[in-house]
């Protein structure tokens, strides 16, 4: 154990002093571009080693070696980092404002898929573009959430003139747009944007940022690939599963536009980091798929006067809205207090159409850009609202921006950034909820209903998930009601109910209470239906006692049985 902690320490301090050396690389890559041409200078005592050993300038060292996907590896030490809903002045937008698709620190794998990258040396251009030349290595330990050091302060983008013979030929067909034309490509070129979250809005709109030619993209995500994130996370593909998604999402971006920088933060972001994150970027654009992370985002936009653009997406539906943007009403002015817990559904929870995501993550990189270009924001007073199903566009006017707001007010409270989980009552990190509704004594664990079903007590299983979800799987001796036909009162399900009852308690010695378990997919639906059958007339149902199953229907398969589908 002793040596084990020591070689825990002694790789502590070499990620530590590895750190420091890319610092000084940034501030030398800084120096050279604000005096000069880096590569100018490079050339020159690359040819003067070359007149000292009588070789001939063409005989400089070969620049073969190939990149690393993986972009600005000398950025690769994540942060210390990784909706809510409202009322926008219509039931519609305050509905519209729930939490998008997806969002502790995963582990560093290695990511050398480019072969080997040779030992040369970085070029200054590289460094200025973040990019260290080094081969990342792989973590031999594990890092414990938010105990990982942000990267050194990132140097400026180098300033620029104008454009080269190759960007032209690139950016050509934008470059054309009177709205956009030189001036606006130079300004995206020096511009920085902070993607928070890289899942399904975050990868449409990184990608889109990317071929336009965005100076430098900040990518934060706590989150590691999965196979479920594959129906709608574009940038992501089988052989990711398993990486951490900021640096997959680099990783393809960089196969995309190697010109760009692109910074991965793999971590949750945090209130004791973000600040400092947020400053270092021009634009941000939150991507998450939680209320906590998005107090987060736009108090800290607030506090370090960013712009902010924000999307959500679920089921068939989305949403967009530029925050605290030339005087426009921040998130807080909208929503000063978050929901309760029980009352937001994620994507794990209500689904999403992966289509709904890119519409909306192609409208904030749209946004991004505008305003990144000067053009300006067309959503710094309104809120863009999107249906799938019909097929529509809808714009809702917001309020402006509230003199007592907390954030953004005349007279703030929020001075700096607080406890946001405590605050919203849910975890930032979580990517399925799980609530605390009922005593423990109203709860049992799947290991403990799988003893009293092969003990065959004598009991009625009752599934409560949507008929969509019970269409996926399901136990078979389960009587499935959904959860809303209870809270409707439905008087067929409730006959329904009763009757199954009644024949379970022919199977008993009929003086003690029925047992009547509860499971949903995850263990939250379930606790909300057990204080219903709490309620329901003795007179009418007779002695029942309603518990529900913890972790649901999935903990079912990750626990007891392995072949139960996962969804």
């Amino acid at each position: 154990m002793a040596g084990a902690a020591a070689a825990a320490r002694l790789r502590a301090e070499i990620r530590r002093r590895e750190r420091e050396l890319r610092g000084l690389r940034e501030r030398l890559a800084a120096e050279l571009a604000r005096g000069g041409t880096a590569e100018q200078e490079e050339d020159g005592e690359r040819g003067e080693a070359a007149r000292g050993a009588r070789q001939p300038a063409e005989a400089g060292p070969a620049r073969g070696d190939a990149e690393d996907e993986d972009g600005a590896r000398g950025m690769r030490e994540p942060s210390a980092a990784g909706q809510a809903r409202g009322d926008a002045e219509d039931e519609d937008a305050a509905r519209g404002v729930r939490q998008p698709s997806e969002a502790g620190p995963a582990r560093g794998d290695a990511e050398d898929e480019d072969g080997a990258r040779g030992a040369r040396q970085p070029s200054a251009a590289e460094l200025a573009r973040g990019d260290s030349g080094d081969a990342d290595e792989e973590d031999d330990d594990e890092e414990e959430e938010g105990a990982l050091d942000f990267p050194a302060e990132l140097p400026p983008l180098p300033a620029r003139s104008a454009l080269s013979a190759a960007e032209i030929l690139r950016y050509s067909r934008q470059l054309v747009l009177p709205e956009l034309g030189v001036r606006g490509q130079l300004r995206l070129a020096r511009s920085s944007v902070l993607v928070v979250g890289c899942g399904g809005l975050g990868c449409p709109l990184a990608q889109y940022l990317a071929a336009a030619g965005v100076g430098r993209l900040g990518l934060v995500d706590h989150d590691v690939v999965e196979t479920s994130n594959l129906q709608r996370q574009v940038l992501h593909g089988e052989a990711r599963r398993g990486r951490p998604k900021a640096r997959s999402a680099a990783a393809a971006l960089r196969r995309l536009n190697s010109a760009v920088q692109y910074v991965p933060y793999r971590g949750a972001l945090r209130p004791r980091s973000a600040l400092r994150l947020v400053r270092q970027y021009d634009v941000v654009a939150d991507c998450s798929d939680n209320a906590a992370t998005r107090y987060l985002v736009s108090d800290a936009c607030v506090l370090a006067g960013k712009p902010l653009v924000s999307g959500s997406a679920l089921r068939l539906e989305g949403q967009l809205a530029v925050y605290n943007y030339r005087g426009g009403p921040c998130y807080r002015c909208l929503f000063p207090r978050p929901p309760p817990p029980d009352a937001v559904t994620n994507c794990a929870d209500g689904g999403v159409l992966g289509p709904v995501t890119g519409v909306i993550g192609c409208m904030q990189a749209l946004e991004v850009l505008k305003i990144a270009s000067g053009m300006g924001s067309s959503f710094g007073r309104c809120m863009l609202m999107f249906d799938g199903l019909e097929g529509r566009f809808r714009h809702i006017q917001l309020r402006p921006r509230k003199a007592d707001c907390a954030a953004c007010g005349d007279s703030p409270s929020i001075t700096c950034l607080q406890d946001y989980e405590a605050f919203c009552g849910s975890s930032a990190t979580d990517k399925c909820r799980a609530l605390q509704l009922l005593p423990a004594g109203d709860r049992i664990s799947v290991q403990r209903y799988r003893e009293l079903l092969e003990a065959r007590v004598p009991h009625l299983l009752l599934d409560v998930r949507p008929p969509v979800e019970a269409e996926i799987c399901r136990l078979p001796h389960a009587l499935h009601i959904p959860l809303r036909k209870l809270e409707e009162k439905d008087q067929e399900s409730l006959q329904l109910l009763q009757s199954r009852i009644c024949e379970e308690k022919q199977r008993t010695d009929g003086q003690t209470a029925l047992p009547v378990y509860v499971v949903c997919k995850l263990g939250n639906d379930s606790q909300k239906a057990v204080k219903i059958l709490q309620e329901l007339p003795a007179e009418e149902f007779g002695s029942v006692s309603a518990k529900d199953i913890k972790g649901g229907l999935m903990a079912w398969a990750t626990k007891i049985d392995s072949t139960f589908p996962q969804y």
